[in-house]
């Protein structure tokens, strides 16, 4: 992570337009989305978001505080890297030909990668890991000649017990009094 950088996770409502509503303030406000990932959670009436974002302290406030005034924003929370577990899942198609496999398989072990499709000609492979991990493979990686690839963007939780639906429930709880 950047000196910059932060990350937010904001719990959503799962519903339509909520997606483009949020990337909408970043738009408005002109502040770049580093990455992004969103999932529904283990209550499918709501959804995740985990923002990656740069900027420094004025910046990170006032898109939380822009964040928070959303409706369908249940909660904004920056996790701190030391306090949370990041992951990003990459999927990288390579030249693979007959000659250089041995070599390959080498470093897909030594990075603790996954092959997950084979062709004459090329192979995809799968890594989960934290961004510097992932951007290390890829140096590596690259020397085959990368014909293409898709990374997930960053996701993350706190570490703990705590979670953001204590503060989803916190907020219920005021509104229904």
């Amino acid at each position: 992570m950047g000196e910059n950088q932060h990350i937010l996770t904001a719990l959503v409502s799962n519903k339509a337009g909520v997606l483009n509503r949020v990337a909408g303030l970043f738009s408005k406000r002109g502040y770049n989305i580093e990455s992004l990932s969103v999932a529904f959670t283990e209550d499918r009436k709501y959804s995740r978001m985990t923002i990656v974002v740069n900027g420094d302290d004025y910046v990170l406030e006032q898109i939380t505080k822009q964040l928070d005034k959303l409706i369908d924003v249940i909660h904004v929370a920056q996790l701190k890297p030391e306090k949370s577990v990041n992951r990003e899942l990459l999927l990288v198609k390579i030249n693979a030909p007959a000659d250089k496999r041995t070599e390959i398989e080498s470093t897909i072990r030594m990075y603790k990668a996954k092959a997950v499709d084979l062709s004459p000609k090329s192979m995809i492979i799968e890594l989960t890991g934290e961004s510097n991990k992932i951007d290390g493979f890829l140096q590596v990686i690259s020397e085959y000649g990368i014909i293409e690839m898709a990374r997930t963007g960053l996701t993350a939780l706190q570490r703990g017990f705590n979670s953001i639906k204590q503060f989803k429930d916190a907020n219920e709880e005021e509104i229904n009094g």
